[in-house]
């Protein structure tokens, strides 16, 4: 079994990037009993950088499938909002909807109706990385690929601070430090 260190050295790096989640998604859908749910929770932490807390803490109360919004709301002193749902994410809520026959209450669900924990999405999440990456990858890597993305985008830090809530721009800055992005108008 490998170690915490030993899998951040495995990792290279704190953060998934886009193609390994939509590998995820893919490979939770196909070979995991909850794919779709599992899938989905992987697209709504990557999306909106989403804590593990805030995920599993989601409520349909929250999800407007009319208006395509999420109202967001973080944990740890992080500030609330409201992000734009996009359309693959609206349909795969509203399939989800459908299929688990449910539209109040927690959205993320076992069978048994009771809701996913934190830790029930961290080990989901262990054993689907170690087998499609080859390499364990912590829930919080996801809000990490959401704001280094975000910045490979282009979009300026203060939006940036905003989407994923920071009360402190330093904590967004801190993800200018995992790309290069911003060095690359850079010329000698």
């Amino acid at each position: 079994m490998r170690t915490r260190t030993a899998n951040d050295a495995a990792r290279g790096r704190l953060h998934l990037t886009r193609d390994e989640v939509h590998r995820l998604m893919r490979s939770a859908v196909r070979h995991h009993r909850h794919g779709r749910r599992d899938a989905l929770m992987l697209r709504l932490a990557f999306e909106h950088g989403l804590r593990v807390s805030e995920l599993v803490g989601t409520r349909w109360s929250a999800v407007d499938l009319v208006t395509h919004e999420l109202r967001v709301t973080r944990a740890k002193g992080s500030w609330n909002g409201t992000h734009p749902l996009q359309g693959d994410t609206v349909r795969a809520l509203k399939r989800y909807q459908r299929e688990s026959g449910r539209t109040s209450g927690m959205v993320f669900v076992s069978e048994r109706g009771a809701p996913v924990s934190a830790d029930g999405f961290r080990r989901m999440l262990h054993r689907l990385s170690e087998r499609v990456l080859g390499v364990k990858w912590h829930p919080h890597a996801l809000r990490h690929a959401c704001g280094v993305h975000l910045i490979n985008q282009g979009v300026d830090l203060r939006t940036v601070q905003q989407y994923l809530g920071h009360a402190n721009i330093q904590n967004t800055v801190a993800y200018t430090a995992l790309t290069g992005r911003p060095f690359e108008r850079l010329s000698f």
